[in-house]
């Protein structure tokens, strides 16, 4: 495999002395399991927040599975794991996706609606700027993989929104994060009662 392609970063988590493996969302290849030299560095520290868009090259060596990336930062978001909303809604959004897509298939309206979505996140002065994408994308997310149902209205204020999201929580719970990806539901509950706090 060797490719190069822009990126969301979705995941990391420590690998041996200094490397780390990270997820990436691509619009061509999907979610992409690599392995980062140098990942947990201080440089590449800041890289390998959940959220930032990169410039990812991908290359496997003959004999192994899993490719070495390498990670340029094109767009940092790194700033909002210190505002507790946007925060969830990041680690959420990241997490719900890294746990739900299957690797190397491509998702390009996903990875669009992904990168719009936490754009919002960033430059909105309030939650109310961005929980109606975080609704469209949820609801694209169970479509893309199946589990699609009829389109309903737009939620005309928070609270019809809040009420839209438990619908939702509930169907993401029961079909993309049954059994072993149950866990990544805390992230849900965190985003939902940080939301509510607001209503």
């Amino acid at each position: 495999m060797s490719l190069r392609a822009a990126a969301i970063v979705l995941a990391s988590r420590p690998q041996g002395e200094t490397g780390a493996m990270v997820r990436v969302l691509t619009p061509a290849a999907g979610l992409v399991a690599a392995y980062v030299a140098g990942g947990r560095g201080r440089q590449m520290r800041a890289v390998m927040v959940p959220g930032n868009r990169v410039a990812a090259e991908f290359t496997t060596k003959a004999g192994s599975q899993l490719p070495f990336a390498r990670l340029e930062l094109e767009h940092s978001r790194a700033a909002l794991i210190t505002e507790p909303l946007p925060a969830a809604a990041i680690h959420w959004v990241c997490a719900l996706t890294a746990a739900s897509l299957p690797e190397r298939q491509p998702y390009p309206s996903l990875h669009a609606a992904l990168d719009a979505l936490l754009e919002a996140i960033a430059i909105a002065p309030s939650a109310r700027g961005w929980v109606s994408g975080l609704i469209a994308y949820e609801t694209l997310l169970l479509s893309e993989l199946g589990y699609g149902g009829t389109a309903l209205p737009d939620a005309p204020d928070l609270p019809a929104q809040l009420a839209r999201l438990a619908t939702l929580e509930r169907r993401i719970a029961h079909y993309l994060l049954a059994g072993p990806k149950s866990d990544v539901m805390g992230a849900r509950k965190l985003l939902t009662e940080r939301l509510q706090r607001i209503g």
